[in-house]
């Protein structure tokens, strides 16, 4: 799309928020809404929506609001998620063993095909249908099956060498859980960095927040 070429990131942050809610109104039957009821259910305002959603497209009718199905695809095209992109996870620990036990990838845009590790008490293992893997065959594996995303559970201190080795396998694009911000200094690394510490921290500021504003 066109318009798409300067969308400010929160804009394109809000994206799968409105495709969850989305989802889960055509699971309930609704088949048309208004930017006002979008609003209603989601915290936001209308005005916000049709900012959001004119960035992108003319996904609307005035005086019929939007189709629930079509939205759906649009946003879901936006995003990618009717594309399925190969990835790998590295790091079949804890945190790698939750995602892959919970995570539907394919809804998502992507497909888990390997996970990765260097203990010798998980290489083997076959985690939610996922085989985990020695990390020493990782560069044998993606000359094969060429995923062009990897999952990192790994340590903060592995991160950076690990993405490193990654990038010359030709994988650019990374999901990062290490606690630590990937600076790989090519312009074509797509990297979001997920700090769960940070959501935290937010989380409890707002608790305080509440509990100043109650006193």
């Amino acid at each position: 799309m066109s318009k798409n070429q300067h969308i400010s990131m929160p804009s394109i942050r809000r994206l799968p928020r409105y495709y969850r809610f989305l989802i889960e109104l055509r699971k309930s039957g609704i088949t048309r809404i208004s930017s006002m009821e979008l609003a209603n259910r989601m915290g936001l305002t209308a005005s916000q929506i049709r900012q959001d959603f004119n960035r992108f497209g003319d996904f609307g009718q005035q005086g019929y609001g939007y189709n629930v199905d079509n939205l759906i695809a649009q946003i879901g095209s936006i995003l990618g998620v009717d594309q399925c992109s190969k990835c790998i996870l590295i790091g079949a620990g804890n945190l790698g063993k939750a995602l892959m036990n919970q995570l539907d990838f394919k809804t998502m845009g992507f497909e888990l095909i390997a996970a990765f590790d260097i203990s010798p008490q998980v290489i083997g293992q076959t985690i939610n249908g996922y085989p985990v893997l020695d990390f020493a065959d990782v560069g044998e594996f993606c000359v094969e099956h060429r995923p062009q995303m990897a999952i990192l559970c790994v340590p903060r201190s592995a991160a950076e060498s690990i993405a490193s080795k990654l990038y010359f396998l030709d994988i650019n694009c990374f999901w990062n859980f290490s606690h630590t911000d990937i600076s790989l200094t090519h312009s074509n690394i797509v990297v979001e960095n997920v700090h769960l510490n940070d959501s935290l921290m937010i989380l409890s500021y707002k608790l305080h927040q509440q509990q100043e504003n109650n006193d």
